[in-house]
């Protein structure tokens, strides 16, 4: 009996914790309608997940975590869910992670390839996106809906 104790505990604090392959200290600002956030912050990624930490004041105040799911601190919803409380309804499911690992957004549209950098513009009914990528600095702004996310490197 207290070995299948022990097997069940092995197993549960297995799952408990998350290796990230990679942690990035940044220097983070949001502003949405519901997300207003300026200063220092974590980005970590695995394979299957990724992870924005955001911290005020050295204390932790935020935890986004998106694999199939994005969780908060307020609970879990699906990506499509999430963009329509948190940034735009009309937003594809997967902007959030593409701008957090800094790879194109709504299928490379209008994608203008620099250096080390690329831009994208998209306009239409309902979004004037501007989004800029390089490699100290992801910028990603929507004239329209009022949303601002701004990451760069702390150095």
């Amino acid at each position: 009996m207290r070995y299948f104790f022990l097997i069940v505990f092995i197993i549960f604090s297995g799952c408990s914790t998350k290796d990230y392959k990679t942690t990035k200290t940044k220097i983070i600002i949001i502003k949405s309608p519901k997300l207003k956030f300026a200063d220092v912050g974590y980005i970590r990624n695995s394979d299957d997940s990724l992870e924005l930490e955001l911290f005020s004041a050295g204390k932790a105040v935020e935890k986004i975590t998106i694999n199939h799911l994005i969780c908060t601190t307020k609970g879990c919803m699906s990506k499509s869910g999430f963009n329509h409380d948190y940034l735009n309804k009309s937003y594809p499911d997967d902007i959030l992670q593409n701008i957090l690992l800094a790879k194109t957004i709504y299928s490379s549209k209008n994608l203008l390839r620099k250096k080390d950098a690329f831009e994208q513009k998209i306009k239409d009914k309902d979004v004037d996106i501007t989004y800029r990528v390089t490699p100290k600095v992801i910028f990603f702004k929507d004239r329209k809906n009022r949303i601002i996310l701004k990451i760069k490197d702390t150095k």
